[in-house]
């Protein structure tokens, strides 16, 4: 959007308007969770359509959901989503951050797998987020799992250490590797690896 210029003459009489703190934060937020997108999907088709087949291990619930297409996220199938990665022990919901949706479908590509997510966890409440790092020091007590912004999987028909890779390659978020538990952690927080 194009700012149009003020004449010198009337600049003084031009009240500016004043963000506050948290306005200033959320913008800042929302215009770095912007900046995901195109690094994660350098080279990477932008039309078209973006799915993810999706089997959350604990309630056995499968989807194969379109979340954007030509250009837009759909609210169906996001809906859908946050349906699906629901806190299982709960019942909570929220919203999950597309940019994390994006980071799947991109490390999927790069991977050239078409095979189905198998979620370990998506959303965490905070009650079930505190109970788990009660019993477990690799658990955060402020996971991003609470807000979100964090996934854990594995990927059908790839080793976990080629799906921790790839998603590593793309410089987008936290990568972790838990080799044990057999699952990688995903995340749209600041890029780290472990």
């Amino acid at each position: 959007m194009r700012v149009p210029s003020i004449p010198s003459d009337q600049q003084a009489s031009v009240s500016t308007p004043t963000l506050s703190r948290r306005g200033f934060i959320t913008a800042c937020a929302a215009a770095a969770s912007s900046l995901i997108v195109p690094g994660a999907y350098a080279g990477i088709r932008q039309q078209g359509e973006r799915q993810l087949a999706l089997h959350h291990l604990h309630t056995g619930e499968r989807s194969r959901v379109t979340y954007w297409a030509d250009g837009d996220y759909l609210i169906d199938g996001l809906k859908e989503v946050n349906h699906l990665l629901r806190d299982h022990r709960t019942g909570d919901h929220h919203r999950m951050d597309p940019a994390l949706l994006d980071l799947l479908h991109a490390v999927q590509e790069k991977i050239g797998c078409s095979g189905e997510f198998h979620v370990i966890s998506g959303y965490r409440s905070p009650k079930t987020n505190r109970m788990l790092s009660n019993k477990s020091g690799g658990v955060a007590k402020r996971s991003l799992h609470m807000d979100g912004k964090a996934i854990d999987i594995r990927l059908t028909g790839c080793d976990i250490k080629h799906l921790h890779r790839a998603a590593k390659s793309l410089r987008v978020g936290g990568v972790g590797l838990y080799t044990r538990s057999n699952f990688v952690h995903v995340d749209t927080g600041r890029v780290r690896y472990w």
